[in-house]
C-alpha cells in the first residue's frame, strides 16, 4: 500500500478560518508579545477558559511546557516527589524531572489505563507534593478520588489532559476540574496550533505565576523578574490557529464520538476474549482521541503482529506506550514498583484512527480488516 494511500492515524484539519486569521497575524506586524499576552494570545486565552469552564487559561508553546509551568506554579522543586503513571507520554514525568523534582510511578486502572486511585496511598512519600493524573486517549482519569485523597495529604492536582480537549468528568468540562490543568495542542491532537499548550486553573494565585514563569519571571512587560522563569510564550500565530479551531472542535468531537460509535458496532461481534473495546465509564466523556482496542491474548510480538497486518492493509494502526516509562533509561532510577497493569497494557493494546477525516468507507474498511487480522493471528495457526 503506497503511503499517500494509508488512512492515519490522525490528522490536523486546517481550513480558511486558520489562513485568514493567520493572514491577519502578519499584516499586523505583531507576531508575539514579550508578556505573552498578545492580543490573539489574549483572546484564545479567554475563549478557552470560557469553552471549559475554567476561571483563567494560560498559555505556552507546549503541552510540556504547560506541565513544566504548572509544577513551578505549585511550587514543586528539589526534594519533592509527584505521583505520576508510567503508561502514558514521556512528558508527563520529564516535567517532573525538569522541576527537579522526583516521579514515583503509579499503576493504572486496567480498563481506563488512567491512573488507578486505589494505588495512591502505596506510593505515597513524605515528601509527596502533587499528582499529575493523565487523561488517556481523551478518557478523563477518575478525578473525585483522586481530588479526594490529594485534600487529605494536602497536594496539588495538576490534570494533564493533553488528549482530552472537551472532555467531560461529571457533566464538567475537563479543564474546570482539578487544581490546574494542561492541554497540548500538537498536530495530531483533538485541536491543534502547530505547536502549544495551555494551562487553566480557577486559581487566581496560580493563574499570576503562571504568567510569570512563561515570561522569564517577569511580571507585566517590566524587564523586572519576580522569580526564575523560561520563554514558554505562545507567539500570535500559533493563538491564531487556535482560535479558529477552538471555534471547530465541538464539530471534531463529535465527528469522533460518530466514528468511535461506528468502530464499536464493527468490532463488537468479536469475543471479548479476541478484543475489548474502549468504555465510558459513567460520569465520564471520552473525548476519543484514539480508539484503542486491548487484545487480552496477546503478547507485544503478537500485538505487532496485528499492528503489520492493519498497515498492510493501508490503516496507520498504532501502539502508544510500548516502553513505559519507568523502563526507559533516564527513568529507571525513579521508584516504580508494582506495576502490573501497566506492563500488562504495555503489551496487549493498540489503537485505531477516529479522526473527524474518517468517512463511512474508511470506518468500515478499518473495522473489516481489524476483525480479520485478529482472528488470523489470535487463532492456533
Amino acid at each position: 500500500m503506497k503511503a499517500e494511500q494509508m488512512i492515519p492515524i490522525n490528522v490536523p484539519i486546517i481550513g480558511e478560518e486558520e489562513i485568514r486569521l493567520v493572514l491577519e497575524v502578519l499584516k499586523s506586524g505583531v507576531l508575539t508579545s514579550r508578556a505573552g499576552s498578545g492580543s490573539m494570545v489574549a483572546k484564545f486565552e479567554e475563549e478557552f477558559a470560557k469553552f471549559v469552564g475554567a476561571k483563567y487559561a494560560v498559555a505556552a508553546n507546549s503541552g510540556t511546557a504547560a506541565l513544566h509551568m504548572a509544577l513551578l506554579a505549585a511550587g514543586i522543586g528539589p526534594g519533592d516527589d509527584v505521583l505520576v503513571p508510567s503508561f502514558t507520554f514521556v512528558a508527563t514525568a520529564e516535567a517532573v524531572v525538569l522541576a527537579g523534582a522526583r516521579p514515583i510511578f503509579v499503576d493504572i486502572e486496567p480498563e481506563t489505563y488512567c491512573i488507578d486511585p486505589t494505588k495512591l496511598e502505596d506510593a505515597l512519600t513524605e515528601k509527596t507534593k502533587a499528582i499529575i493524573p493523565v487523561d488517556l486517549y481523551g478518557l478523563p482519569a477518575d478525578l473525585k478520588p483522586i481530588l479526594d485523597f490529594a485534600e487529605e495529604h494536602d497536594l496539588t492536582v495538576i490534570e494533564d489532559a493533553a488528549q482530552a480537549h472537551g472532555a467531560e468528568y461529571n457533566n464538567r468540562k475537563v479543564g474546570s476540574v482539578s487544581h490546574m490543568t494542561c492541554f497540548s495542542f500538537y498536530p495530531s491532537k483533538n485541536m491543534t496550533t502547530g505547536e502549544g499548550g495551555m494551562v487553566t486553573t480557577n486559581v487566581e494565585e496560580y493563574a499570576e505565576k503562571l504568567r510569570a514563569i512563561r515570561s522569564h519571571g517577569e511580571k507585566g512587560d517590566t524587564y523586572y523578574s519576580v522569580m526564575v522563569g523560561h520563554n514558554y510564550r505562545m507567539p500570535e500565530i500559533p493563538a491564531a490557529i487556535g482560535l479558529a479551531q477552538l471555534k471547530k472542535l465541538p464539530k471534531f468531537l463529535q465527528k469522533r464520538r460518530e466514528n468511535a460509535k461506528a468502530l464499536t458496532k464493527g468490532l463488537e461481534q468479536l469475543e471479548p476474549s479476541l478484543v475489548r473495546l474502549p468504555k465510558e465509564p459513567r460520569g465520564r466523556r471520552h473525548s476519543w482521541y484514539l480508539y484503542t482496542i486491548r487484545l487480552p491474548w496477546a503478547k507485544a510480538e503478537e500485538r505487532n503482529r496485528v499492528i503489520q497486518r492493519l498497515r498492510s492493509e493501508g490503516i496507520a494502526a498504532t501502539t502508544y506506550y510500548q516502553t513505559p516509562i519507568h523502563k526507559m533509561p533516564p527513568y529507571k532510577k525513579y521508584p516504580s514498583k508494582n506495576l502490573k497493569e501497566t506492563e500488562k497494557a504495555a503489551q496487549q493494546v493498540l489503537s485505531l484512527p477516529t479522526h473527524p477525516a474518517l468517512n463511512k468507507e474508511q470506518l468500515n474498511h478499518i473495522a473489516k480488516a481489524t476483525k480479520e487480522a485478529i482472528k488470523n493471528i489470535s487463532y492456533p495457526k
